[in-house]
Formats: C-alpha cells, sequence, structure tokens
C-alpha cells in the first residue's frame, strides 16, 4: 500500500491532476485521503478494552489536526473573501491526506522487515527521481513536458529554469526547490540502505545514494544545499569517528572533483551565499517578517485559517511564517512539534538500542527529518505536494520503526549482514554497534 503511493507521489508529475477536483485532484492527494479513511475503519474495527501503546508522534499529530480544525471554524465564522473559501477547504483535505499517509505508514508497518522495505523504495524511488533530475541537467531541457497521463490534466505549465547560467533540475517536482527539499530527506535513508547490504549488490546498494547526492549538488537550490548541510551533520555527529571520517573525506574529495570538472557550477554557488544580502528571493523572505507579524496581530492564537493567506496578498517563502499568519501560535507549535517529537523519541530509542541496523536507521530518520524541518524555512512547503507527502511518509515511517522495535525485537548482531565499513567503524566504538561518536 504504501510501495503504491511512492509509485504515485514520484512518478506522476505534480501538476497533473484530475481536473474536476482541480488542486485536490492529485492521485497521491487522493490516495492519502483513501488511506485516512482506511485507518480510520481500522480504528473502528478494533477490540476495545486493550491497553493502548504509547504513540508520541501520533498524539503530536493528533494536536495539529485538532488545531487545523479549529482554525477552518474561525475562518468560516469571521468575515471572510469568497476567494479564500475554496483555498480553505483544500487545506482542509491536504492536511487530512497527509495524516492518512503518516498514520498508515506508522501503523500499517508491522514488521521490522516491512521498515527496511520500505525505506529501500523510498531511497529507491528518490534515487530515480535524482536520475531523472541528471538527464534534464544534461539535456537541459524539463522533459516532464512530454509526459500524458489520460485521465489527468495539467494545472501549470513547465518552465525550464535556469540560474546564473545554470540548469535548475527539478524531476518531476512542481518546483527546483521542492525537489531539492525532498532529496535532502531522502539521502540519509539512501545511506543506510548502502551502508547495510541486506544481501543486495554494490551498484543496487550504492544507486540512490550516489545519484541523489550529485543532484543535489546541481541543484542550485539554497534550500537544498542548507539541508543537505544539515543532513551530513546529523549524521557525521552521530556514525562512529571512523565511518564519519570516511564519508566526510568522499563528500570533499567528490565536492572537490566536481568543482574542477564543472567549474562554472562552483562559481554560482558561492555567488548564491556570498552575494545573498544582495540576491531579491533574500530580501523578500527578510522583508516578510514584518508583513507576517502584522497579520498574525490580527489572529495570534488561531490564525486567520489554513489556507486562507492567498499569494496575491503575499507570498513568505517561509512555511513556519505563512503557517503563523494561517495557524496561528497554536498550529505553529503543533506542527513543529511533530518533528522535534519524532527526533526526541528516535534519539532516545537509539540510546537504548543495541542492533546495528536499526540505531543507524534510526539516525538516518532523524538526519531526514531534521533536513526537511530546516528546508520548509526556505519555501512554502505547503504549497508543494511531493514535498510535504515525502516528509510526512518519513514521519509515518520513524514512528513505525520505535513501534515495531518494541513488538519486534531485532535479531542477534551475528544474524544479519553487514556492510564492511560499518563493521569496522562499529568495531572502534568497542560496543559492536553504532554509536554517537
Amino acid at each position: 500500500w504504501v510501495t503504491l503511493y511512492l509509485v504515485l507521489l514520484f512518478a506522476i508529475p505534480s501538476r497533473l491532476v484530475f481536473a474536476p477536483l482541480g488542486s485536490a485532484g492529485a492521485p497521491s492527494m487522493l490516495f492519502g485521503l483513501a488511506s485516512a479513511m482506511l485507518w480510520i475503519l481500522a480504528q473502528l474495527w478494533r477490540p476495545f478494552g486493550g491497553t493502548p501503546s504509547r504513540r508520541p508522534i501520533r498524539l503530536a499529530l493528533s494536536f495539529f489536526l485538532v488545531s487545523v480544525g479549529i482554525s477552518y471554524v474561525a475562518a468560516m465564522l469571521r468575515p471572510i473573501d469568497g476567494d479564500e473559501i475554496s483555498p480553505a477547504d483544500l487545506a482542509l483535505i491536504v492536511a487530512v491526506s497527509w495524516s492518512g499517509i503518516l498514520l498508515t505508514a506508522h501503523d500499517g508497518l508491522s514488521t521490522r522487515r516491512d521498515v527496511e522495505t520500505i525505506v529501500r523504495r523510498f531511497s529507491l524511488a528518490g534515487g530515480l527521481m535524482a536520475l531523472m533530475g541528471l538527464v534534464q541537467y544534461v539535456m537541459r531541457q524539463p522533459l516532464i513536458d512530454r509526459i500524458s497521463i489520460p485521465g489527468l490534466t495539467a494545472v501549470s505549465g513547465v518552465d525550464s529554469f535556469f540560474r546564473s547560467g545554470q540548469v535548475r533540475i527539478s524531476g518531476t517536482a512542481t518546483h527546483p526547490i521542492e525537489f531539492g527539499a525532498l532529496l535532502s530527506i531522502l539521502l540519509p535513508l539512501a545511506l543506510h540502505g548502502a551502508l547495510h547490504p541486506a544481501g543486495r549488490g554494490v551498484i543496487r546498494r550504492w544507486f540512490p545514494a550516489v545519484t541523489i547526492a550529485l543532484a543535489l549538488a546541481l541543484s542550485m537550490s539554497r534550500s537544498a544545499y542548507v539541508g543537505l548541510a544539515v543532513a551530513l551533520a546529523v549524521l557525521l555527529w552521530g556514525w562512529p569517528r571512523r565511518l564519519a571520517w570516511s564519508v566526510g573525506s568522499v563528500v570533499a574529495l567528490g565536492g572537490a572533483a566536481l568543482s574542477l570538472a564543472i567549474p562554472n557550477l562552483f562559481r554560482a554557488v558561492r555567488s548564491m551565499f556570498i552575494t545573498a544580502k544582495d540576491d531579491p528571493s533574500i530580501t523578500s523572505r527578510t522583508d516578510s517578517y514584518a508583513v507576517a507579524l502584522q497579520f498574525f496581530q490580527d489572529a495570534p492564537v488561531f490564525g486567520r485559517g489554513l489556507g486562507t493567506f492567498l499569494p496575491k496578498y503575499r507570498i513568505f517563502d517561509n512555511n513556519y511564517l505563512g503557517l503563523l499568519v494561517s495557524g496561528g501560535l497554536v498550529g505553529t507549535v503543533a506542527f513543529v512539534a511533530i518533528p522535534v517529537t519524532a527526533m526526541v523519541v528516535l534519539a532516545r530509542r537509539r540510546r537504548q538500542w543495541t542492533d546495528p541496523r536499526s540505531t543507524d536507521l534510526a539516525l538516518s530518520l532523524m538526519a531526514g527529518i531534521a533536513a526537511g524541518s530546516v528546508s520548509l524555512a526556505f519555501f512554502d512547503g505547503f504549497a508543494f505536494p511531493m514535498t510535504m507527502g515525502t516528509f510526512f511518509l518519513t514521519l509515518g515511517t520513524a514512528g513505525a520503526l520505535i513501534r515495531v522495535h518494541r513488538e519486534d525485537p531485532p535479531p542477534a548482531h551475528g544474524d544479519e549482514p553487514r556492510d564492511e565499513l560499518v563493521g569496522a567503524a562499529a568495531a572502534t566504538d568497542g560496543h559492536g554497534e553504532i554509536s554517537a561518536a
């Protein structure tokens, strides 16, 4: 079921929807709604009387959904512009859809093997999407404008994005920023799959990680580079010293080789950060703080209603600023609490677990969630379904890992194959496990 969602999310360009449903008609969006309905039916089918286990991520999500509901009611009760009603309805539907896939993964992945399988398929989907981006870079064409699926209609055109003379690749995503953000979430998961073979060959193991890393390097997106830096920082912090030094050296050498092979790319990336203070895209973000504060003061608790702050008013290019205005302080805190809860619980469980594969997967999920959370500060993530679908599915996978590790204890260390690099690095820590350096 979750695999089918991955296919719908990554293989079908975000701009293709069922025309009668408008923006709510994306296949992945409808699949998320179906997942939410099935999850509710599954909860109703469960026998009563049992003692529910503690599931903090699911609890944090419930607080966010309640805040969204209250914000929606508040928006409908105030004098509201007619143009804001449909976007408010859509925002409510979208929140339920993303929550549906989170809950389906959280409670539907029943074993550790299921979790590992989804992580591998998740990484493969990201690798194939990255490969699409690399082909776009070589051909200097978007290519996805040639994709046509019977029954689906394009709600937006396809632009060939350039920045400082370099192609801004986007894969099947709506925008290069979305492309870079979701790949920064998936890179840690791809590295986990590469370092833990599970009987797979070298090419199958490393294809997702290598293609994702290369696509990120060529993405020409600040948010992608910041997300990549955050993901690598978390991984290097948690990996054993030997593994951290090995990967860090490979990253440094790879970056140097890429700058020599494509010198214009290196100069363009350096210019993006050196001249950031003069970049209109940066100044528009910084100028948005005062505007956001004015709107926030009008409805500080639950906001003006999720989805009701239209682009014609202002484009913040900061998901948290937009959420502060539309969802208020309660909605913003409730949303931030979901990834924070996931990372805190994963960090605690990771210190308790002794299975190397589980501890490394927990670290990889922490890195992906951290990268996604930081990336949302650089664009309006709620307007990009592929990024948010990836983010919520990652959160659901984290919840599933926490749950199944308690219900399905891991095998002894010797029962699973390990990559030689991981095994050697773990041995240097003296415990036979991957632990914080």
